[in-house]
């Protein structure tokens, strides 16, 4: 009997030791899952940061584009407004003198087209 009980006893501290090594090694693998889970944590939190910075670098040119093609539109006005003063002026500046040197043809041009707005205006 006291042998039986020694090979029971043997057997229960077997089962123990297995199970005390089974609770450390699933101890163990718990301990890897999340060592791997804080690394992709830490991958995916570095990946979003690079996007971020890719999203501002880009959202910076965007803008940077844009302020420089509201710069060459307004040059472009500016250009435009100039060029079409000086014509003005220019054909004002014409007509003064050809007023100054036929004073009466001017006169009589004048009431003409005067007469035709007139009767252009009646008839609407």
């Amino acid at each position: 009997m006291a042998d039986i009980k020694d090979r029971m006893k043997n057997v229960t501290d077997k089962v123990g030791d297995a199970a005390q090594g089974a609770k450390n090694e699933a101890a163990g693998l718990m301990d890897r899952a999340k060592d791997a889970a804080h690394n992709v944590m830490d991958r995916v939190g570095d990946v979003a940061g690079q996007v971020r910075d890719k999203a501002q670098d880009w959202a910076g040119d965007a803008r940077d584009a844009a302020q420089h093609a509201g710069e060459k539109v307004q040059r472009w006005a500016g250009d435009a407004y100039d060029a079409t003063s000086e014509r003005v002026s220019d054909f004002g500046n014409e007509l003064t003198s050809l007023v100054r040197k036929h004073p009466l043809p001017a006169l009589l041009i004048g009431f003409g087209i005067g007469l035709l707005l007139g009767r252009t205006a009646r008839m609407i």
